[in-house]
């Protein structure tokens, strides 16, 4: 027995590993952000407001060969094992089972590695990253060089974070920028990711001004850089992370591989821990430091037997007995509706039936759901109902406000579907998420579509006074035909006035929503607002019947 586990150890691991990762994929409902994901894949395109490509890619792929939630997760489970294979074939000095030991401990990638969500792509290609950048350092070639620029360019497709990867390891070793090699690599990676720059470049670069200038902004807290510290340490376990982190510090690098993994999992750590002050930060955005937090923490445990090491291993031992029944039962709560927990209930058992019901009482008309991208994505995959979020422009955009769903409803019947507002509906039905609303609209009229932009990039005024503001419109062919049939539309404008953080009030536009899509116009405002620094934004909504939307980018405004 002993000699066949010897020979079959690895086979076994990945065998469970694979199957276990089946049950959950097939089984598991979708999470909210899986199911917006799987809406990328119906409208596959180079470029999204929220992500790269390489999510919606996958689920397409996956879903062509089961409609379902398996098919949705396929590829990023199969990524998922992939990814490790790759790390442990980086590591050069094997223990099996300090590395089964660690990956295991990892309760993230057990519970996490079959999600379809672009951290799972953005860890196998960090590993083949990795993998590719050690025979490059090793043989440096054409051949390896254009491997490498290919590797590059599916890292920054599957999340933007991967521009931190490639930074920190070209950091770690300054040289490579004396090697025409690294200029060819960087050459293929840029050319093969021309595409979505083009995209972004098309969409006035939607993508980065939200993520460098928009996401993520808000008044600082000491609780944003306490809460990271702590979501990092549970990331790498969440119980071994007392032991796998400072494991993977503690390591010193005896090659350039190891030099560019240890700049990785620092300079990522440090990144988002700046980032900490800006604003809340996610624990799963530095979700690429696992590959060198698993190497680098397995290489310092097995390089030599002292104290710390033994004692490490030791606790490593002993903290794993814990994590795996507590990672087993986490997967059977998701898998069975067994814990009486509201919030569980909704979030992980809620979805799989009431959908079915709701698309009889609706007679599978199209579905508005407003500002709530998680519940239309959710009820569209569940009910098989195209679904629509009706972003309120006092909330973040999402992909939402740019695919051709909106238009495609423009003055056809729809059902408006929702859990708040509930004496704003004449039906109800109570649901697994609690009383959901649903009312008919025999003409839906929203126009998100419509939109005006500022002539001027920024707006200068003085305090307590007027100031004015140029605009353009710009509007699909049918909204205009749409408009300018139905005149007596009950349809307001405001111009939504925010400081950095939050809406401060609304001024109404002096003009007709027919009058303002024809011709530019000059609107006139005195809000009377003290000295500062302000964004507005146009907003059109339907009076008693749908919410506001976004109708223009941010226009700068500064009262001097």
């Amino acid at each position: 027995m002993k000699t066949f586990l010897q020979k079959t150890h690895r086979y076994l691991f990945y065998a469970c590993w694979i199957v276990l990762g089946l049950i959950q994929s097939g089984y598991t409902e979708l999470l909210d952000d899986e199911a917006y994901y799987w809406v990328y894949s119906r409208f596959l395109d180079w470029g999204y407001f929220d992500h790269p490509p390489m999510v919606a890619l996958l689920i397409k792929i996956g879903y062509f060969f089961f409609h379902n939630e398996l098919g949705v997760r396929l590829l990023f489970l199969l990524l998922n094992t992939l990814s490790l294979v790759l790390i442990e074939k980086l590591i050069e000095r094997k223990n099996p089972l300090v590395f089964y030991l660690i990956v295991l401990s990892l309760a993230v990638l057990q519970l996490g590695g079959f999600l379809a969500v672009p951290d799972t792509p953005l860890i196998f290609f960090t590993a083949l990253f990795f993998t590719c950048y050690k025979q490059f350092v090793s043989r440096p070639s054409f051949f390896n060089s254009l491997l490498l620029g290919v590797v590059m360019a599916a890292l920054l497709y599957s999340k933007y974070h991967a521009v931190l990867i490639v930074f920190f390891v070209l950091l770690s070793n300054l040289r490579l920028l004396t090697r025409y090699h690294i200029y060819v690599a960087g050459l293929v990676a840029i050319s093969l990711f021309i595409p979505h720059l083009w995209w972004q470049y098309q969409h006035d670069w939607i993508s980065f001004r939200y993520h460098l200038f928009e996401s993520n902004v808000n008044p600082y807290k000491l609780s944003y850089t306490l809460e990271y510290l702590g979501g990092q340490i549970l990331m790498a376990g969440p119980l071994a992370g007392i032991i796998l982190v400072p494991a993977a510090f503690l390591y010193h690098s005896k090659n350039i591989i190891d030099r560019g993994l240890k700049f990785t999992l620092a300079g990522i750590y440090v990144f988002f821990l700046v980032s900490s002050f800006r604003g809340k930060v996610e624990a799963n955005w530095t979700s690429p430091v696992i590959v060198p937090l698993i190497i680098l923490s397995h290489n310092f445990l097995v390089e030599k037997n002292t104290i710390l090491r033994i004692k490490s291993r030791r606790w490593l031992l002993k903290l794993f007995a814990v994590t795996m029944p507590l990672v087993l039962l986490a997967r059977i709560v998701l898998l069975v509706d067994i814990v009486p927990i509201k919030e569980l209930k909704k979030r992980y058992h809620a979805w799989r039936s009431w959908p079915q019901q709701m698309n009889q009482r609706t007679n599978g008309l199209p579905i508005v759901f407003e500002n709530s991208y998680q519940r239309a994505s959710k009820y569209w995959f569940y009910s098989g109902q195209v679904t629509y979020s009706l972003n309120w422009y006092r909330e973040r955009r999402n992909n939402y406000n740019f695919w051709p769903i909106e238009d495609s409803f423009l003055g056809k019947p729809v059902f408006l579907l929702d859990i708040y507002n509930l004496d704003s509906f004449q039906n109800k039905m109570n649901t697994a998420i609690g009383t959901v609303g649903y009312r008919y609209d025999s003409s839906f009229s929203s126009f998100a579509k419509v939109q005006f932009t500022s002539l001027e990039k920024s707006i200068y005024a003085k305090r307590d006074s007027s100031f004015t503001i140029r605009i353009k419109p710009s509007l699909p062919s049918q909204y205009l035909a749409f408009i300018l049939a139905h005149p007596d539309m009950n349809i307001k404008i405001v111009l939504g006035v925010f400081d950095k953080y939050k809406w401060i009030e609304d001024l109404p536009v002096q003009y007709s929503l027919p009058e303002l899509i024809q011709t530019e116009k000059i609107l006139n405002f005195n809000p009377h607002l003290p000295e500062g620094s302000y964004h507005l934004i146009l907003s059109i909504y339907h009076v008693g019947t749908l919410t506001a939307t976004h109708n223009s980018e941010k226009i700068n405004l500064t009262v001097e």
